[in-house]
This record gives structure tokens, sequence and C-alpha cells, in this order.
């Protein structure tokens, strides 16, 4: 885990974990900082980091700007799956460089 740090307070933070043989990504930013590249460029230097492909990540299909964030830095989509009554869209990372699917 890591804390997003932006203007000198704290913007949100980016996670990987351990799914079953899955390794996940994740990571959450205040609403003040939505719109800013905050998000892209915390998750881009995260991957840098989590060396480990492929990886995963699951953003509720409705979340179209975080969708399109992970999509830019590499992520393809490779179906949907549902978490109680929520539909998510899944994507992969294949590429550790982030620049393929």
């Amino acid at each position: 885990m890591r804390t997003v740090v932006a203007g000198g307070e704290t913007a949100g933070n980016v996670i990987s974990w351990w799914e079953g043989s899955e390794r996940r990504l994740g990571y959450w930013l205040g609403r003040a900082h939505w719109g800013r590249g905050v998000g892209t460029r915390a998750v881009s230097l995260f991957l840098e980091e989590e060396k480990t492909r492929p990886l995963y990540a699951d953003p509720v299909a409705g979340n179209t700007a975080s969708i399109r964030l992970l999509e830019r830095l590499g992520f393809r989509r490779s179906g949907t799956v549902t978490h109680g009554e929520d539909e998510h869209i899944m994507l992969i990372l294949n590429d550790p460089a982030g620049g393929g699917g």
C-alpha cells in the first residue's frame, strides 16, 4: 500500500493484494483530487514498484473515469464480474511496461 500525497496533503492510496492466485490492484482518491492527473500519476508510479503480472483491477462499471485511467496505463478489458448487486469491469495488465494486455 502507498499513500498518495498531492499538494502536501493526503489525497488517497494505491494498494495491491492477492486474491486467490490473482494479484489485484485498487486505489482511492478524495474527490478534491479528481480530474487533476493525481490518480494517473499515483497508479503509474505504483506500477513501477508492483511488477507482478498479470495484475487485475475491477472498478464498478459506472466508474468510467477509473476505467479510462486504468486503460491508459495498459490495462485491457477481459469481461465483467458481479460483486453483490454491482457489475464491475474486469481489467488485466499483462505487460510490466504498462504497454499491452
